[in-house]
């Protein structure tokens, strides 16, 4: 049976594989277990440019291509109300999917006539149980349970035909038992098929009649007939499973799998079409089955499970069997079902190497000169090849479209010119940067879609904060001095406060016993009514691990002054303490992106202040801290004959900068719905910042920003670019326009888009309740909609649950997506989509429009993302955003042009054009989904200690946290942690994603030595590294 998923075959000879004089339990591990990078070369040595090419539905599998390439039918798990597969057909060259079965009973095993004008496959949809078997899965699913994945040879599967141009359906063999696996001689003459027929049309002993109980596949054998379903002959007759029978490219030979009579074992086998001349091709004792040729007739590819009963891969094999078999793939899990390209240049086949462990098809370049020398065989020196069929692989003629990458090597290099200064929002760079794109979108001749029919939309915003001319600090008689001896924060309360007592609160936590910890309380029996509390900056600092980590939650600053305002207090001072090893011991006065103060003063004050108060009192304050750093409260005390007062002046900084904002309108009058297209344009500008990761020596340089985002707008330009010439060319259809968005503010906490969000809700809340289609989701009228500058703040007063959606506003009816290229200048290997769970859609839609683009890519369901989209997506907006992943130049001045994949920048436009083109003329909105907010994902990390080390957010998949990089000269570097290690363990803690990554560095110790384990090729290395400090 030519429709082995994993486990198929298992789920019948399970038990006894054990029985097997060579055990495959006894086998040594696998080099994808030992040495994954060594097994990714050698993959690499036939395959390249390996990508997903089905996406949709639970799972995919079991393609193969039409005689001249351009089609692939397949099976999938995808029509809603049948849970079992059915029958598709994608054209490659738009990716349009098309479906074959009529969506009743179960279908498999499909094949495309040769002329292209008929598909068969085998089908169910006869049987008169077919849909009660369909609701008994589908309740079966629902209840929570999964049948285990196992064939069941229907006795009512029979061989049909679709007419593609009538869409009539034909029986061809309607015959009881199992007739499937069919496929039609290269001249469409002859239909090879394999059926347990046999077992219905003659008596069976009672020992056969017991075989064939228990497997029906005992009874399967090989037979062909006229492509009219007459003269049926059959040409084997040998115990065990014949079956998955394919014609050579000059229709001469069939290959096929046979099995052993007890079904443990199968080898590759090929015979004449009359079942004359047998050949059995490998002897590997294991289960090896679904051959097919490759077109030069040189060799055949199948899969074998022969490194692990569960671990199939894909081999090659000489058609003669004279040669050893060679292995191709070289990933763990399933790779099977492989066919060949007609041109025989790409190869397709089955693989559970999904985000989701789900079957689905993939595709990649094959070295067919490469093949042979590995066979050792005689290298084709063209004659072979040139007879090959040719096929199309990408776009039809016509319908292609030009994404230069010098275009996008124009946008970039002009966005990183010096004299834009990084882009800082609010500066005379942003000014040029958004000129730039106004004009370059004027000249397609988009619509100008920001305030009173401009290019731009202005929007207010802090900038930073600095102390006023009227700060004072008094201690008694003596004043003390600003930014020597004290500072106030940034979220203090500003104004005059009278003078007042001091009390010492030790570290000024209060935390609820929890998680196997007691109560920690640095109040108890402590009055603070009208008072300043003073008390020590962090936390205790020898406090274990797990204990670093609960405590965190209740140490930052912000929650300290929560405390200290709830409890009565007049003031906060906080004191670093000697032993925290802070290097900067008073707090910076720096706005943090959040306008929510509180309501008492908030200051610090240097460790040698805090340490004459307390040698006032005759104590010392290193021993008080370095008591508490124990992790044993102790009771507070007044710090006598001490009285503080204070002027607090804080003055806010404010800017403006601007969006920039442009129209395609796609027919002869403004649509009602639209699609935004947007790439944040602003980045660090010159000089210290508080988001960059530049180093000592880089800190006056200018931030770049080539990849983030010089890239991301270059893509966005491209994009519209190719639809005004597509709309010129009378080419582009829709009912949706496009707005064309360059966001600014990204970098200061999502600016600019909230903004446009906020406008968009205000201007069409009354186009959405007059709007005749109701909306999906209840909205909540109450909330008001997002701002990112207030993020911190609306955190704390859930005025929401624990999914998105409820600020809509109406926006979901007038914006049916948005479409997002966030640092996609670095493609490497692959394209990361994020934000896939925002609809139900995407997957059909990447699908299709990935069929002529051919790109790698990786899907990610999260929606909450720290770019432009997730303001959207918050929203009641499904959200599609382009990423390429992180890198050591990330947010450093040393992100620049020269290192930029250009080429890579223009297949992303491309790709993402075609999405656009479907997103602009489907019928209906792609459905929102809601999501609910990762639970640890969205605690603000309190981190306080510095490793260097830069995770690659793009390796969602890999268990553990693996990195793009490391920091020269920081503590990973120095510890010799590489790019490309995987993290699996810091400090005695397991990391199995970034969560953890980051909990782990929140339990560390400045300056104390742990280790950290990492995974290298295949092998576990452990260091040692010591974390320094970020403050």
């Amino acid at each position: 049976m030519k429709n082995l998923f994993p486990l198929i075959i298992a789920a019948s000879v399970l038990n006894v594989f054990t029985c097997l004089p060579n055990a495959l339990n006894a086998q040594d591990p696998d080099i994808t277990e030992t040495d994954p990078a060594a097994a990714a070369r050698l993959e690499g040595r036939l395959l390249s440019r390996t990508r997903q090419l089905t996406y949709e539905g639970r799972r995919a599998g079991e393609g193969y291509f039409s005689a001249d390439g351009r089609q692939m039918v397949f099976q999938s798990e995808r029509f809603e109300g049948n849970p079992f597969f059915q029958i598709y057909v994608l054209d490659r060259d738009t990716g349009a999917t098309r479906q074959i079965s009529p969506g009743l009973g179960k279908t498999t095993c499909a094949w495309i006539h040769p002329d292209g004008s008929k598909v068969m496959f085998a089908s169910t949809q006869d049987d008169p149980d077919a849909k009660a078997e369909q609701q008994e899965e589908i309740d079966l699913r629902a209840s929570g349970k999964e049948r285990r994945y196992s064939w069941d040879y229907d006795n009512f599967y029979d061989i049909f035909e679709q007419d593609l141009a009538t869409g009539e359906y034909r029986n061809l063999t309607n015959t009881k038992g199992y007739d499937a696996e069919g496929s039609w001689s290269p001249d469409g003459k002859l239909i090879a098929f394999a059926s347990n027929r046999s077992a219905f049309e003659t008596s069976l002993t009672p020992e056969q009649q017991e075989l064939f109980e228990r497997d029906p596949a005992w009874a399967n054998e090989i037979y062909v007939m006229n492509a009219d379903g007459t003269n049926v002959r059959r040409l084997t007759n040998s115990p065990g499973y014949d079956g998955g029978p394919f014609f050579s490219p000059d229709g001469s030979r069939i290959c096929f799998r046979r099995f052993s009579e007890n079904g443990a074992t199968a080898e590759i086998m090929t015979m004449a079409i009359d079942g004359s001349d047998v050949k059995k091709l490998t002897n590997l004792g294991v289960m090896s089955w679904a051959p097919f040729y490759h077109p030069s007739g040189q060799y055949l590819i199948f899969t074998t499970n022969l490194h692990g009963f569960a671990n199939f891969e894909c081999y090659i094999v000489d058609t003669e069997g004279q040669k050893d078999p060679v292995r191709i793939t070289h990933t763990p899990g399933f790779d099977g079902l492989p066919v060949f390209t007609p041109d025989g240049k790409q190869l397709s086949w089955t693989t559970n190497r999904t985000t989701n462990s789900q079957s689905q098809i993939f595709i990649a370049e094959w070295n067919h000169q490469q093949a042979l020398k590995l066979l050792g065989l005689a290298p084709d020196n063209g004659g072979t090849a040139k007879n090959m069929a040719s096929a199309a692989t990408g776009l039809a003629p016509g319908a292609r479209t030009d994404f230069a990458p010098a275009d996008a090597v124009r946008h970039v290099e002009y966005l990183c010119r010096p004299q834009l200064q990084g882009r800082l929002t609010g500066t005379k760079g942003e000014k040029l940067a958004t000129n730039y794109v106004a004009l370059y979108l004027e000249t397609l001749g988009l619509e100008p879609a920001g305030d009173d029919d401009t290019w731009f939309q202005e929007f207010e915003f802090t900038s930073g904060v600095s102390a006023g001319p009227d700060n004072q600090f008094t201690v008694g008689d003596e004043t003390l001095e600003l930014n020597k001896d004290w500072r106030p924060l940034v979220f203090s309360k500003t104004g005059k406060f009278e003078p007042a007592d001091v009390v010492f609160a030790g570290y000024g936590i209060q935390a609820p016993a929890g998680e196997g910890f007691e109560e920690y309380d640095s109040y108890v029996h402590l009055d603070v009514k009208d008072k300043w509390v003073m008390c020590f900056r962090f936390m205790p600092e020898e406090v274990s691990a797990e204990q670093r980590q609960y405590l965190n939650s209740f140490s930052s600053l912000r929650f300290k002054a929560m405390k200290a305002r709830d409890l009565g207090a007049r003031g906060l001072i906080l004191v670093s303490g000697p032993t925290s090893g802070a290097k900067n011991e008073l707090v910076p006065l720096q706005f943090d992106g959040s306008l929510a103060g509180t309501s008492l003063a908030v200051v610090s004050v240097s460790n040698d202040v805090a340490s004459r108060w307390m040698q006032s009192m005759n104590k010392d304050i290193k021993a008080v801290q370095a008591r508490l750093d124990g992790g044993e409260p102790a009771m507070g005390f007044p710090v006598k004959q001490l009285q503080v007062s204070a002027q607090i002046d804080i003055q806010q900084e404010k800017k403006t900068g601007r969006n920039v904002l442009g129209r395609l309108q796609v027919s002869d009058s403004p649509a009602h719905e639209i699609i935004v297209v947007g790439a944040h344009i602003d980045h660090l500008g010159a000089g210290p910042s508080a988001n960059s990761l530049a180093k000592d020596d880089e800190q006056t340089n200018i931030h770049f920003g080539a990849d983030d985002n010089a890239s991301g707008v270059a893509a966005m330009l491209q994009i519209a670019e190719a639809m005004s010439r597509a709309k010129d060319n009378s080419t582009l259809q829709g009912k949706r326009d496009v707005v064309f968005a360059a966001w600014s503010g990204e970098e200061l906490g999502l600016l600019g888009s909230s903004h446009y969000v906020k406008q968009m809700e205000t201007m069409f809340s009354q186009h959405a309740a007059a709007f005749e289609q109701p909306p999906e989701t209840e909205t909540d009228k109450d909330a008001e909609p997002g701002n990112a500058a207030d993020a911190d703040k609306k955190s704390d007063d859930k005025k929401s649950d624990d999914r998105s959606g409820p600020n809509t506003g109406g926006l979901h009816l007038y914006i049916a997506a948005c479409l997002n290229m966030d640092m996609v200048g670095r493609m490497q290997e692959k394209l990361v989509l994020q934000g896939i769970g925002s609809s139900t859609d995407w997957q059909q839609i990447i699908e299709q429009a990935n069929v002529p683009a051919g790109l790698p890519i990786t899907l990610q369901d999260d929606s909450y993302l720290p770019t432009d989209a997730s303001v959207f997506f918050m929203h009641g907006v499904p959200i599609l955003s382009a990423f390429t992943g992180n890198h050591g130049e990330y947010h450093t001045p040393r992100d620049t042009p020269e290192k930029i994949n250009y080429e890579g920048i223009s297949q992303i436009s491309r790709f993402m054009t075609i999405v656009l083109n479907e997103l602009i003329s489907r019928k209906k909105m792609p459905e929102y989904v809601m999501q609910e907010k990762p639970a640890d994902g969205q605690r603000r990390a309190n981190l306080r200690a510095y490793l260097g080390s830069i995770p690659d957010y793009a390796e969602t998949d890999t268990k553990g946290v693996q990195l793009s990089g490391v920091a020269k000269g920081g503590p990973a570097d120095a510890a010799g942690v590489k790019g490309g290690d995987v993290i699996v363990k810091l400090a005695g803690k397991a990391i199995e994603n970034i969560y953890d990554y980051t909990y782990a560095i929140e339990a560390l110790k400045i300056g104390q030595e742990v280790e950290i384990t990492v995974q290298r090729n295949g092998k576990e290395i452990t260091m040692k590294v010591t974390p320094g400090s970020r403050d």
